[in-house]
């Protein structure tokens, strides 16, 4: 059965849509995301078995029916996770995140209450860092964005603005980011790829209202977050390609 897949751009658009922070709704968002990976049916025909062969979670028949938003659950949550590229979050590694491994960010939900867009943003975060850094430097670099030094920076505010990042250091949406003029770089693609990055997160942290020893802290995470975008995408290749491997190794 065909699976919905969003962009992590097109995740935090849809967060920010239901925060009141986007133009467009919910369902123009899911319909702009469906679009683009499926592109326009010729025939309404085509478009209308398409989507009766979606395999959907509960979570967006509600947002595409226009139910009011009142929080996620974890089972949400986990849901729409598996709904971004390359992610393999899971409900039980959620659940392990807000019990026991960063408690202290969930602590103000009480049993049975709903998490905001911002906690989901932040559980995605999590689960793209991973990639890169253990869960103490994970929670360390939460700390320096958002413990209130940055002027009210927010979880969303930032998986957004690496979201986007990526997109266009990726411009040919080929999961790999674009190093133009790498071959006059010589034997320097690395150093070359680290400053497309880093001037990137630059500009990007200079749109925000912060001092200058701050915004270089903002621009620095989002270096990191990006570069685990990438890492996730080829962390599910090596993945698939091993458990190909299992699999095929039929006893002779």
């Amino acid at each position: 059965m065909e699976s919905f897949k969003l962009t992590r751009k097109e995740m935090s658009s849809l967060l920010l849509s239901l925060q009141g922070m986007q133009r467009q709704s919910p369902l123009a968002i899911l319909q702009v995301a469906w679009s683009n990976t499926h592109g326009n049916a010729e025939a309404a025909g085509d478009s209308m078995q398409s989507l009766l062969s979606l395999d959907m979670p509960h979570i967006i028949r509600k947002l595409i029916q226009g139910q009011t938003f009142a929080g996620f659950s974890l089972q949400e949550i986990a849901d729409l996770g598996h709904l971004i590229e390359h992610s393999n979050i899971s409900i039980t590694s959620i659940q392990n995140w807000v019990k026991r491994d960063f408690k202290d960010l969930f602590a103000s939900i009480k049993e049975g209450r709903k998490y905001s867009v911002n906690q989901a943003a932040l559980l995605f975060m999590i689960d793209d860092l991973k990639c890169t850094l253990d869960f103490v430097s994970i929670r360390t670099l939460f700390d320096s964005l958002f413990r209130d030094r940055h002027g009210g920076i927010d979880p969303l505010q930032v998986y957004h603005a690496y979201a986007g990042m990526f997109e266009e250091l990726d411009a040919n949406n080929d999961q790999l980011f674009d190093v133009a003029g790498h071959a006059a770089a010589g034997g320097a693609q690395d150093a070359l790829l680290e400053q497309l990055v880093k001037t990137t997160a630059d500009r990007t942290a200079q749109g925000w209202a912060l001092s200058g020893a701050c915004r270089k802290a903002v621009s620095n995470c989002l270096v990191i977050a990006v570069l685990s975008v990438q890492a996730s995408y080829l962390q599910d290749i090596a993945k698939r390609y091993y458990t190909a491997n299992v699999f095929l190794q039929f006893e002779s």
